[in-house]
């Protein structure tokens, strides 16, 4: 008997209602086992492999790539048949398990003992038809890209090509762009267009306040420069960063009105006693604010290799969901880009976020002389409703004081 099933878009998490189709990894026709990725959905959060909660016959594919689809929505039909089994040695197959599809995707499932014995190995593809290895994340940027993937050059492990690939071949080729263009339009979507809105709706809804402080943190560097020689820290990337990550986890012992959340269904502040600390990250797939869980609970060194490891992730374009969710404070570094400040706009759902700018060596006085000195300029953006002038005020002048002299944050740590 054949029955016909259909799998509808899951919540992927945090009440999302919807996420943009990216690319379908099968086709009607194609045998699919359970468990095997079928499509790719991305979301304000993060791209994610959506397995197939069912074995069987694609049918139908119900969404094309780049439309917005909503959860509930029936996405692919996957026809069954019960399986009769001639190898009597082999154990009847057990009833079917539906998988928890929330917040993940299975990244790749190998085929079966059974179904390898059973299929013939599939011919192997003339070098010069076969088409260019590429995941579908990559592919979908080439694809917005206007790229031919078989110009790429493939540097990938299996020679797959990858997104640092596509951005050397776009970079080393400018003269083979159209003279004739003169503007390019890119669909608003994923990421980007989730940012948007949420930017838009935290601009519009938080009365934004930012303050501006510029600090001589030489006695920062100077014992970063220290630490990093002593054994506890030479494995560890040890980066201003982590100090003004740790002077803000401090200063907020002492403001916990910083770390709060406006909650106008109920018409309450809530006062969080944990920091998931957001760092805003640049990453391939746009500007995105991964945080580290309870980041108040870690020392020095342990929030250093967190940022590192948070950092690498979103570089690589591989932050999940569960990394974005319930972040409570940000920070933002735009030093990387050697700009000296900015009033950087709340992430939704957050009190303040710290803007970390650029360090530059300049005169300053110091012990009544004039003398070459490491300054950085520090802005704070908070939420008028939640935090008043003082608060805000005292928060940044309580961290630029353990950044100007680290013994004060020794002392208050």
């Amino acid at each position: 008997m054949v029955t016909v099933k259909s799998f509808l878009l899951p919540d992927l998490g945090e009440g999302l209602t919807e996420a943009e189709l990216i690319n379908w990894s099968v086709k009607v026709g194609d045998t699919i086992e359970l468990n095997q990725v079928i499509a790719e959905v991305e979301t304000v959060k993060a791209c994610v492999e959506l397995p197939s909660p069912y074995a069987g016959v694609v049918t139908a594919l119900r969404a094309e790539p780049g439309t917005t689809v909503e959860v509930g929505t029936a996405l692919i039909d996957i026809s069954q048949v019960a399986e009769v089994d001639p190898a009597p040695e082999e154990p009847a197959q057990q009833e079917e398990h539906i998988p928890v599809l929330v917040g993940y995707g299975v990244a790749g499932v190998a085929p079966s003992k059974r179904a390898n014995r059973r299929q013939p190995a599939p011919p192997v593809a003339d070098s010069a038809a076969a088409k260019p290895l590429a995941s579908p994340p990559v592919r979908h940027v080439a694809q917005q890209e206007g790229v031919d993937l078989a110009e790429v050059p493939a540097t990938g492990a299996h020679g797959d090509v990858t997104r640092a690939d596509i951005a050397a071949y776009l970079d080393r080729a400018p003269e083979e762009v159209d003279a004739g263009r003169d503007e390019t339009r890119t669909p608003i979507a994923g990421v980007r267009k989730h940012t948007a809105a949420a930017m838009v709706a935290s601009a519009f809804t938080a009365p934004h306040v930012t303050e501006f402080i510029t600090v001589d943190v030489t006695p920062t560097i100077e014992l970063l420069d220290s630490l990093r020689t002593t054994d506890h820290f030479r494995e560890v990337r040890l980066t201003p960063l982590a100090m003004v990550a740790k002077a803000l986890l401090v200063a907020l012992r002492g403001n916990p009105g910083l770390n709060s959340e406006w909650d106008e269904d109920r018409q309450e502040v809530v006062t969080k006693h944990y920091v998931n600390l957001g760092i805003a990250a640049a990453t391939p797939r746009g500007l995105m604010v991964p945080n580290i869980k309870n980041a108040h609970l870690l020392g020095l060194k342990d929030l250093a290799c967190a940022l590192a490891t948070l950092t690498g992730t979103a570089k690589e374009g591989k932050t999940g969901p569960g990394d974005i969710a319930e972040g409570t404070i940000t920070i933002t570094n735009i030093g990387v880009f050697g700009v000296d400040s900015g009033t950087p706009i709340l992430n939704p759902g957050e009190a303040a976020i710290l803007c970390f700018g650029a360090i530059r060596r300049q005169p300053w006085e110091f012990e009544g002389e004039i003398a070459l000195r490491s300054v950085t300029t520090l802005s704070l953006s908070f939420d008028h409703r939640l935090v008043d002038g003082e608060q805000g005020s005292r928060f940044l002048a309580d961290i630029a004081s353990m950044l100007s002299d680290p013994r004060n944050l020794i002392a208050l740590s």
